[in-house]
């Protein structure tokens, strides 16, 4: 009996020593992106309306470079965490917001839901968003992508509120 453990503890540590040393030849970093949001000032209440961003370069190859990796390198790429925060006014809070969802599209690619917030609590003028497990690969590979605002209000806007979203990118990849 306890021959046979120990062969199977053996034997599991020599699998476990070859899975780690597999993992430790991936690379796992960081992108990060921002994109302004205007949500313009009389948007009707409970309405769902939608805004587009320009175009948001990624400098995706650049970021790669850096890493020691490239694009057909990469395995995996996801959205670890979205934060948006009011820039403009300055005392505005997410008050005026019933729910969010943000969309990322690409010239190639299809739109999918990239983050989402319902529920929003009271007097804050950051948002940390329930961000998707989708795979982002081909979106961070381009050389842009966009992003598509759904949302809907629960008051009327007297002015624009600006927002920030900040993006980061979770990117797991094969070195050169």
């Amino acid at each position: 009996m306890v021959k046979k453990i120990s062969i199977l503890t053996v034997a599991l540590m020599i699998f476990g020593f070859f899975s780690c040393e597999e993992a430790e030849d991936l690379l796992t970093f960081t992108i990060e992106n921002e994109a302004s949001i205007t949500i313009p000032k009389s948007t009707p209440v409970n309405t769902p309306f939608d805004i587009q961003t320009p175009d948001i370069e990624t400098n995706s190859n650049e970021k790669f470079e850096n890493n020691n990796t490239s694009a057909d390198k990469v395995k995996d790429v996801i959205l670890k965490n979205m934060t948006l925060t009011i820039t403009s006014p300055q005392e505005k809070t997410f008050n005026f917001l019933k729910s969010i969802e943000l969309y990322i599209s690409s010239n190639a690619d299809n739109e999918i839901l990239l983050a989402e917030k319902n529920n929003i609590p009271e007097g804050v003028q950051e948002l940390t968003m329930n961000t998707t497990d989708q795979k982002l690969d081909e979106y961070i590979k381009a050389e842009s992508y966009n992003l598509r605002t759904k949302y809907v209000t629960d008051e009327v806007l007297d002015e624009n509120v600006d927002i920030l979203a900040d993006m980061e990118f979770e990117v797991t990849a094969d070195p050169l």
